[in-house]
């Protein structure tokens, strides 16, 4: 056909034309390297030598347009999007259509080779949806092998250079605000449970890092401000049961603290039938302690019985009376011949200092665990 012999002959013409059109029109294409736009030149004179093919022989059309993305190294993927392939696909088609008229012999074949070109650009369309599409694939399953690696290594306590470089390839290198959170997985596709996770995370502007082991489900939650409320996003995901957060690192690669409590938390829970859900590590010292958790033994050491000495030894003394005599005020001032006013000071002041107050049964259970710990932790006599 004659028509093919003018489109053979205008191929390079037509994709100098495409290339120039795209550079005048499409900002992004003119900020590219020059190896970049290189590349998209390449693409688009395969595309538009495709179409030749196409109109000479449109069964073979469907494997002509897949290759046409083949010119392109892999990478190009990554510096080119959809929406800009699209671009480019429509200005490379517009360039040739307005020479339609040129390249036909007749209005007869104007008209078929219009029709022509409408088909061809549907298909080359479809055949870039499935080119980006592979590669979305490809990348997700690549995301979910480093998350895999990732979640392994910070419960394991083992953050090292690799793992800090597969942090930064997941884009959580400048996530702050991170803890961990585990409980109970659920019953269904993990695949499924975890974007649910994912989405779930995104209504409430928090990044997720999830996966589930077996019977466990653990999340990183990143970009969190309270360790407590950030979990409340996530925990109707988990299966029914005790669901327990790690304090509030700063970074991924500082989660394996936050981790590591967790895991000592969700193994103590059950010593406490009655936790709320999601319930902080923090809250657990006690049972932790009673779990042999040394991390938890010595900040109820440190942080209460240790810290009421630095301040006032009568601290301690005041603190273990009212707590032998079941909370009584009165009792305790009788047995420390002082005024029930000095008892009720010295409470205050145990309350600013630990946090804790001895009034309350949860409080009190815990403040006896500390005293108890750091009469242990004394030099034997």
């Amino acid at each position: 056909m004659a028509t093919v012999r003018r489109l053979e002959r205008a191929t390079g013409t037509l994709a100098t034309a495409a290339s120039a059109r795209m550079e005048a029109e499409l900002s992004w294409y003119a900020a590219m390297p020059a190896s970049d736009r290189s590349w998209v030149n390449l693409v688009a004179q395969a595309g538009i030598a495709a179409f030749v093919q196409w109109f000479r022989d449109p069964e073979g059309a469907q494997a002509i347009t897949a290759d046409v993305f083949a010119t392109a190294p892999r990478e190009l993927v990554r510096a080119v999007s959809l929406h800009q392939t699209v671009e480019m696909v429509r200005t490379t088609i517009a360039v040739v259509e307005e020479k339609v008229d040129e390249l036909a012999g007749s209005p007869e074949e104007a008209q078929s080779l219009r029709e022509a070109l409408l088909l061809y650009s549907r298909e080359i369309a479809f055949a870039a949806a499935a080119v980006y599409a592979h590669a979305a694939e490809a990348r997700g399953a690549w995301d979910a092998r480093l998350e895999s690696l990732v979640l392994d290594a910070l419960l394991r306590d083992d953050v090292d250079d690799a793992v800090a470089s597969r942090v930064a390839a997941l884009g959580w290198s400048g996530i702050s605000g991170v803890c961990v959170v585990i409980g109970h997985a659920p019953h269904g596709d993990p695949e499924s449970i975890v974007e649910s996770v994912k989405r779930a995370a995104r209504h409430h502007r928090l990044d997720a890092l999830p996966g589930v082991q077996s019977q466990r489900m653990v999340v990183v939650l990143g970009g969190a401000t309270d360790a407590e409320r950030a979990a409340r996003a996530v925990v109707s995901h988990f299966a029914p049961g005790p669901v327990v957060v790690g304090p509030l690192v700063g970074s991924l690669t500082d989660a394996g603290r936050s981790a590591r409590e967790a895991l000592s938390g969700i193994r103590a829970v059950v010593a406490w039938p009655d936790a709320p859900r999601p319930v902080h590590a923090d809250d657990l010292l006690p049972e932790r302690a009673l779990d042999g958790d040394r991390e938890a033994i010595s900040r109820l050491v440190q942080e209460v019985h240790g810290a009421l000495l630095r301040e006032d030894p009568a601290f301690v003394a005041t603190l273990e009376a009212y707590l032998e005599r079941t909370g009584s005020v009165e009792g305790a001032a009788r047995a420390l011949f002082v005024h029930p006013n000095t008892v009720r000071y010295r409470l205050r002041r145990i309350a600013d200092i630990t946090g804790l107050t001895a009034g309350s049964p949860r409080d009190a259970w815990t403040l006896r665990m500390a005293l108890a710990l750091g009469r242990l932790d004394q030099p034997e006599l």
